[in-house]
């Protein structure tokens, strides 16, 4: 690891540094999580990291599963963390170090030195373990606290994407507990036809696309199911681009990709991502002028900066037939699984998976060494 990022921490100088990779979680896309996981801590270079494997079931416990090869069997699915017998942890602190608690009482403790979430989703993508690393006192891979949360909600998000001037989709949100926009309102206002999500949720978990008021009342029903607040965009006529975004202070951007839908699907949805093989086609770099990736790139690069996010993200985008880019949504814990975009994204301009977990580590040791160094006196 670079000397300047754990200037802090003089230890890690002379000793492996242990990364707690933390998988699963309470929302949705528990599987998916499942799945990056695996690839994080393959690409971690045994030479100067101890991966300690901390997953969390669908109730929301923590297990150690420093004892299992559960996260490297493929073919098996986890449907249930708990069942493999790990020991129930806790994270506790003790003034500048903290480590996992083994609370049966049979095990040591396990000291951490850096947490890399791998929870895609609610109660890890939105701030909530960030905000626990902070209070804990630990590095944490990935945007903060604000830019986790912000990240998270798309309408939040794209609120601020469109205030700073940055081209964005129409939308239209509504709560649980408010009058609900109707069908004929939301094609008034956005056309026909048009797609209805979970505010908060990723994996297009939730998402349809409504083409009559029949498939619009059962796309609110089922975002409702996810979510308490609901959004609907409207229909982006165009290619699908996605740019991977790297750094603190002066993140640099990936070159552009671009996602084809296959046949059988109306747009890029779950069983496109996850199931189907030939769910879509992944074109990196994106066959794009010159001048349109550059765009991409410096938007991806601004709603980065916008949404106060650090470490990694990933920028959903649309080009329009007419040569206009929209921002769609920004990712700030992308997937590491084997057809994720951020990893071949940064692959195909330069850096290796190993590269970009190393880099992703010093990224989060930085941050918190300048974080520490701030006085909270008047």
């Amino acid at each position: 690891m670079d000397r300047k990022a754990v200037r802090a921490y003089p230890a890690l100088m002379s000793r492996k540094v242990r990364v707690g990779v933390v998988f699963g979680g309470r929302s949705a896309e528990h599987e998916v999580s499942l799945q990056s996981a695996r690839n994080v801590v393959e690409a971690l270079d045994p030479e100067k990291y101890e991966s300690i494997l901390i997953g969390v079931d669908r109730e929301g416990r923590w297990f150690r599963q420093g004892e299992t090869q559960q996260l490297f069997d493929a073919a098996r699915p986890l449907p249930n963390l708990a069942a493999s017998g790990s020991a129930e942890v806790a994270l506790v602190t003790r003034g500048h170090h903290s480590s996992l608690l083994d609370l049966s009482g049979r095990g040591e403790s396990a000291p951490l030195d850096v947490v890399f979430p791998v929870l895609h989703g609610p109660y890890g993508e939105d701030g909530s373990i960030q905000g626990l690393c902070r209070l804990a006192n630990l590095p944490c891979v990935g945007a903060g606290v604000l830019g986790s949360a912000v990240g998270m909600d798309k309408d939040v998000m794209k609120r601020l994407l469109r205030d700073a001037g940055i081209p964005i989709p129409r939308f239209l949100v509504f709560r649980r507990r408010e009058a609900r926009v109707s069908y004929k309102d939301a094609v008034d206002a956005l056309g026909t036809p048009v797609f209805v999500k979970p505010a908060n949720l990723g994996s297009s978990v939730g998402v349809s696309m409504a083409t009559s008021s029949q498939d619009y009342d059962e796309a609110v029903l089922a975002a409702f199911h996810y979510d308490t607040k609901v959004i609907v965009e409207e229909r982006i006529i165009g290619r699908e681009l996605e740019c991977a975004v790297l750094g603190n202070a002066e993140p640099v951007a990936s070159v552009p990709g671009e996602i084809r839908t296959g046949s059988g699907h109306d747009f890029y949805d779950y069983e496109a991502k996850y199931k189907d093989e030939k769910g879509a086609e992944l074109l990196i770099p994106a066959p794009l002028d010159g001048k349109t990736a550059e765009r991409v790139r410096e938007l991806a690069l601004r709603a980065f900066v916008v949404l106060c996010c650090d470490g990694m993200a990933r920028v959903d985008m649309f080009l329009r037939n007419s040569g206009e880019v929209l921002v769609n949504e920004i990712n700030t814990i992308p997937g590491f699984t084997q057809i994720s975009m951020y990893p071949k994204l940064w692959e195909a301009s330069g850096l290796s998976s190993r590269e970009l977990i190393d880099r992703l580590i010093q990224l989060a040791v930085e941050r918190h060494t300048v974080e520490r160094g701030l006085s909270n006196a008047p």
